[in-house]
């Protein structure tokens, strides 16, 4: 395996940039292979188009005939576009992307064939798909599920393929996918966010939520990533010694991109700006071998989809350039993880951003209004908001290397604290002449040269103001983003539900203005929610006890973080909305549960076969070289020869006693599973895997790491850190 390692490492240093020719302007070839508007008015009939256009915006229905003119433009324009197939690409509960692919051929006798693709390929399709999780929602025998067309996002091309974007629903009509649920909050805050932009202008007929991903990952040598089983099968590092050299000099965050990767890095663009992708900026992260992208704003159900799409295209272009990407949140112990900070706002179809102030008072008392709903929104549902961001792989990195802690909190900055601190102070009831012009002058109109110069930032704020929308920082890098952009946007479509009705009220019953009321239900959120708000440090035992004072949730684990998502109070809140039904919610909370057990019980599995058939071979080998150099040295010096051998024996004792730990804690994480897989309570498995079995990794991994530093190199099987994070 050692002859393995450093074959690895020799054809990683013999590798040479890829040619990256590009092709043009970027804004020449943007969305070139997308069945955007501007394509559908070459291939499509005015009807047709139109059809389109009102389902996009408004929701109508696409009827069969006009579904039959559509899939004949898109077919023509794919065919000419050297496209052979066509799939329905859904996103199922596996945080994968889905596909079955079918030729538009079709034989129609006589020995004769046609290339055919109708309306009904186009809306709807039956692909089975009985293997994907559905949480009991259906017997593997009753495995109807529906994948059906989602004209809000744009079929694309990928290869020699159409990708229809849909969602996936079993045969009784529950969401077995992340866009269903994520559609129907959009509709959600669409309708209460509406509502609510009305009391500023009434023009506003469609609000629409906007999200901008940014992507953090790693990238390793295929050729060294091969020689390690934990990668492999775990997608992160389960051991390893960390190397003189990490993250500590910050030389590599925003240093001069590596010749390969920036050839990757170009050639993933290309690809993006043909996908529609609108992907402007990249980067080095803080650890070596970390970088980022991240695209221009977008609808938020198109950035969940560019963004699931983005982590399949980033796999297969990595290929070409003989890379792997790890999107693992924690990838190696002791640098920074990755995350997918999700930026987040709302914009009116005329044209505002609600969380960005105005150049009047009147703009200014919107962005409030939508600022402070969000604080109470999430105040009211930090729980909620934490299960959103759960799994195995995130709960290695929340709270780690200036990553947000599991505490959810909302970081505003000091200048719009003390903003906020003002509004506290409203009179109750109707608003004096002196107290209106007073708090809209020197209050709410000096917003702007506020944020103007509001550049504090808070690395670990899970939940951060950023001047014009709210940076989600505590997503992690392999999520997918509809999962916390559902819950985001249904609590604050919630949230908006019941502001408009208590302001509603105040005007009604107390008579009030619309500015007084609004200002006193605003008053009350500010009071109510301040307890969620946080302007300091996020590390350490100080905020933990703070937070615990306040009443804030601290669930560390994901067995702990999901419990919320079958509550009484989260069933009835999608309830009401119309996102998710009991059946589906319980199904869901059952899937995460399920995954966490089987990632935390293949990592104990591949560390087991790591420590026993690797490590422990290894350090035998090497200290049967120590023997014989003992030996040796006794048939040299005789009785004397301990005088000479004095480090050697000490060396032979230290690695029996590592590998007799090892394979004692191997043993006991062994039965830790056993006595795991034995429970049938789906909760109480993931909490005995949670809680029983994976504390047994750090102590095999510590002492597999000593070993690493005793072992003589030569000898050592797995590519080391300092080779993985500086071989480039």
């Amino acid at each position: 395996m050692s002859t393995l390692r450093f074959k690895a490492i020799e054809e990683t240093f013999n590798r040479r940039s890829l040619n990256i020719e590009e092709p043009g302007r970027r804004s020449a070839i943007f969305g070139s292979n997308v069945f955007n508007e501007s394509v559908m008015k070459q291939y499509l009939t005015k009807e047709a188009y139109n059809n389109v256009m009102d389902a996009v915006k408004t929701g109508a229905k696409i009827n069969r005939t006009v579904a039959d003119h559509i899939s004949a433009g898109m077919k023509e324009w794919a065919i000419n576009k050297g496209v052979t197939h066509y799939t329905h690409w859904f996103q199922p509960l596996t945080g994968a992307t889905a596909e079955k692919h079918d030729a538009f051929f079709e034989t129609i006798g006589e020995g004769l064939a046609i290339e055919k693709f109708g309306g009904g390929s186009l809306v709807q399709q039956e692909p089975d798909a009985s293997s994907f999780p559905n949480g009991g929602i259906r017997n593997t025998f009753e495995a109807r599920g529906y994948t059906a067309w989602d004209p809000t996002s744009p079929a694309f091309i990928w290869g020699t393929t159409l990708c229809i974007p849909t969602v996936f629903v079993s045969y009784t009509g529950e969401a077995l996918d992340y866009k269903t649920p994520l559609l129907r909050a959009l509709q959600a805050v669409d309708q209460a966010a509406t509502d609510v932009a009305k009391y500023f202008d009434k023009n506003v007929t469609k609000v629409n939520a906007t999200l901008g991903w940014e992507q953090e990952y790693f990238l390793i040598d295929s050729a060294l990533a091969a020689t390690r089983p934990d990668i492999q099968l775990a997608g992160r590092t389960l051991l390893g010694h960390s190397p003189a050299k990490g993250q500590q000099l910050d030389d590599h965050y925003f240093g001069s991109i590596p010749s390969r990767v920036l050839a990757y890095m170009r050639d993933l663009e290309i690809e993006c700006m043909r996908l529609g992708i609108p992907v402007k900026t990249r980067h080095n992260e803080v650890a070596p071998n970390q970088f980022e992208l991240a695209p221009i704003f977008e609808e938020a159900n198109l950035a969940v989809d560019h963004n699931s799409l983005i982590m399949d295209v980033m796999n297969k272009v990595a290929e070409r350039h003989h890379f792997v990407v790890l999107m693992h949140e924690k990838p190696f112990a002791g640098i920074n993880g990755s995350g997918k900070h999700n930026n987040w706002s709302l914009g009116t179809d005329t044209g505002v951003n609600l969380l960005s102030p105005g150049k009047t008072p009147m703009k200014n008392l919107q962005f409030l209004t939508f600022f402070i709903n969000t604080i109470k929104a999430v105040y009211e549902n930090e729980e909620l908001l934490r299960a959103s961001i759960a799994s195995a792989s995130n709960d290695h990195r929340l709270g780690a290397n200036e990553a947000p802690p599991a505490i959810i909190s909302v970081f505003i900055g000091s200048q719009l604290t003390s903003v906020l601190d003002e509004l506290e102070k409203v009179t109750s009831g109707k608003l004096s002449p002196q107290e209106k012009t007073d708090l809209k002058l020197n209050v709410v109109g000096k917003i702007p040269e506020i944020l103007l110069d509001n550049t504090d930032r808070n690395r670990t704020s899970p939940f951060a103001f950023t001047g014009n929308k709210f940076e989600f920082r505590a997503v992690g890098s392999t999520a997918n983003c509809a999962n916390p952009m559902t819950v985001l946007n249904a609590i604050m479509a919630k949230q908006l539900k019941e502001f408009k009705a208590e302001v509603d009220k105040l005007i009604k019953d107390k008579k009030m203005k619309k500015d007084d009321a609004i200002f006193n239900v605003l008053r009350e959120y500010i009071k109510q929610s301040k307890k969620i708000r946080f302007e300091g440090d996020g590390y350490g035992e100080a905020w933990e006890k703070e937070a615990a004072k306040r009443g804030l949730s601290n669930n560390k684990t994901t067995p702990e973080a999901l419990k919320v998502q079958v509550s009484k109070k989260a069933i009835k809140l999608y309830g009401d909305l119309g996102v998710m039904n009991k059946v589906e919610i319980e199904a869901r909370h059952e899937i995460e549960l399920e995954e966490y057990t089987m990632r935390v019980q293949i990592e104990g599995r591949v560390l087991g076969d790591i420590a026993r058939n690797h490590v422990i071979p290894t350090a035998i080998r090497y200290q049967n070289i120590l023997i014989k150099n003992v030996t040796g040295l006794k048939s040299i010096y005789g009785d004397n020869y301990e005088k000479h051998a004095k480090e050697q024996l000490e060396l032979i004792e230290s690695v029996s006693t590592h590998i007799a730990v090892i394979n004692s804690k191997v043993n006991a994480m062994i039965e830790a599973r056993k006595v795991a897989n034995k429970l049938e309570d789906i909760q109480k498995k993931a909490e005995s895997y949670c809680n029983e079995v994976k504390p047994h990794f750090d102590e095999i991994r510590y002492h597999c790491d000593k070993l690493e530093l005793l072992v003589d190199n030569e000898l050592w099987p797995l590519t080391k850190y300092r080779e993985l994070l500086f071989t480039r």
